[in-house]
């Protein structure tokens, strides 16, 4: 009996994925928990596996297309490879492409009716007062209008800008390349356009002297490897000053919904880590409740993980707030912006010897800038600089966090 293959539940606030690639072909044999194609949602590459045994069948859809979650991709049927049936091939696209082609008339009916757009995109239309007809044509599968199509028509500084005369299609220089952007680089490109239009975005900026955190770690390393089979890094320093600081300033760990404000009493952090597609946002989920040695783990893996394309989806939703470190790539100061919906995000650089006057005197002592770029709707610039200001004193004396000072 033949068993179905279909899009799976992709995640928090994930409604469409994309056919990456399929990794096996029709009539091939299949194993049981095989992966078989590979889908690439807005945040992460997924790999959909044959539900049992058998030879796969045809394929609903070919790579490139978009798919909604519960689409069927294709069948595994009882047999061995090299049986697939070639007759329901043949059979399927037939109907597939009359069915299209015969409302010839009626090109224009997706774009006028509210259902013709994806769930996501009917809700960001609600919230505008747009209907389906304003918008237009989609680009989703079979004409569907998808959230980036909303926010595109919204971006766009008059309705009338179509009208105007079509700009002459660009000529390539022999010396170029085009390459079509993945899905991945088109969402991130689109979330922090997205996050520029949405939030009163400001950034504060502080430096910390890092000589009371390198002390440390170089007083304690040997022995914190030996027992926990991990190296004390600067991460987990300044994840616990950070959590120690956002229990103090709780609205940066809160997020705007409508006309409300969400309080947290936990915090789940986001830490940026670059991976082969870009750069994505893995979550330590109740970070305020782990030790130094239990983020370092966390972290470690996963950096591991993005390296290998291995991130699960729930492991990039539900964060709080995010860090990311530009000083790994030798950036010496920078203006993060927010991953939506969250409040605030730190941006941690290089450290780098300075003269600095300490006590009257010009010392030499390993800096690094940071910065807080903050959503001003809910965070006011006093509790955005005193944020800092905490955060600063936690790592310039990592022992405030141990008397919860």
């Amino acid at each position: 009996m033949s068993v179905e293959i279909k899009v799976p539940t992709l995640g928090e606030s994930v409604t469409t994925a994309t056919i990456a690639k399929w990794l096996k072909q029709p009539g091939d044999a299949v194993k049981e928990d095989e992966p078989v194609v590979e889908l690439e949602t807005d945040k992460v590459s997924v790999e959909v596996a044959a539900p049992q045994a058998g030879v796969l069948g045809p394929q609903a859809v070919k790579e490139g297309d978009e798919v909604e979650v519960g689409a069927l991709l294709a069948t595994v049927e009882p047999g061995k490879a090299g049986a697939a049936p070639a007759a329901p091939k043949a059979t399927a696209p037939e109907k597939k492409v009359e069915a299209p082609a015969a409302p010839a008339a009626k090109p224009a009916a997706p774009a006028v009716d509210s259902a013709a757009a994806l769930p996501a995109a009917r809700k960001i239309m609600a919230e505008n007062g747009l209907n389906a007809g304003q918008v237009g044509q989609g680009t989703g599968l079979g004409g569907r209008i998808t959230k980036g199509d909303v926010l595109g028509f919204l971006s766009q500084p008059q309705a009338s800008a179509p009208a105007a005369a079509p700009k002459p299609a660009r000529k390539d220089d022999p010396r170029e390349e085009r390459v079509k952007m993945t899905r991945l680089r088109r969402t991130i490109a689109r979330r922090l356009k997205e996050a520029q239009n949405t939030a009163a975005m400001l950034t504060t900026f502080n430096e910390i002297d890092m000589s009371g955190a390198m002390a440390l770690r170089a007083e304690f390393q040997e022995n914190f490897v030996k027992k926990h089979g991990v190296k004390l890094g600067y991460m987990s320093i300044f994840s616990r000053a950070v959590i120690a600081a956002l229990k103090e300033f709780p609205a940066i760990n809160a997020e705007i919904d409508g006309e409300d404000v969400i309080y947290r009493d936990f915090v789940n952090l986001g830490i940026a880590v670059g991976g082969p597609n870009g750069l994505v946002v893995p979550v330590i989920r109740d970070a305020d409740k782990m030790s130094f040695a239990q983020i370092e783990k966390t972290i470690a893996g996963f950096g591991k993980a993005a390296r290998e394309g291995t991130l699960k989806l729930d492991e990039l939703s539900g964060g709080t707030f995010s860090i990311t470190n530009g000083g790994i790539y030798g950036s010496l100061l920078s203006t993060p912006i927010l991953n939506s919906p969250q409040s605030g995000i730190l941006g941690m650089h290089s450290i780098q010897e300075r003269p600095v006057a300490v006590n009257g005197q010009v010392v030499i002592r390993p800096m690094m800038y940071v910065a807080l770029s903050y959503d001003h709707r809910i965070v006011d610039g006093k509790e955005a600089v005193s944020f800092l200001v905490r955060l600063k004193q936690n790592v310039e004396d990592p022992r405030r966090l141990l008397i919860d000072v």
